[in-house]
């Protein structure tokens, strides 16, 4: 009986030991694999964040672009509202004596 004990007693440690050793072998491929999974993480981040950083320049230089475009927009602007202004001021003299000569005519159907 003794002798099944010990057979039993080895079986029972390699068992366990063999357990361990796929425990451990486990959880190293599981290290590894988070590892390589993490460095290609930093990677894609690191690709993306390049990826931004370009955007981000091309966005600032298309700003100031537009601003550019918009002061000379405005100032076209600006330069066509004084004109107008002018061809305003040259058209009211020219209504006032029309309207005036209206008026007098009227007058005349009437009296």
């Amino acid at each position: 009986m003794t002798a099944y004990l010990t057979s039993d007693f080895i079986s029972v440690s390699a068992k366990q030991s063999c357990e361990l050793w796929s425990a451990k072998v486990t959880r190293k491929l599981q290290a590894g694999m988070t590892s390589s999974l993490t460095a290609c993480k930093d990677t894609k981040t690191l690709q993306e964040n390049e990826q931004l950083k370009a955007q981000v320049a091309d966005l600032q230089k298309q700003n100031g672009q537009m601003g550019n475009d918009l002061e000379t927009v405005t100032a076209a602007r600006d330069a066509l509202a004084n004109e107008n202004a002018a061809l305003k001021a040259q058209l009211k003299p020219k209504k006032a004596t029309r309207s005036a000569k209206k008026t007098s005519k009227r007058k005349r159907r009437q009296s």
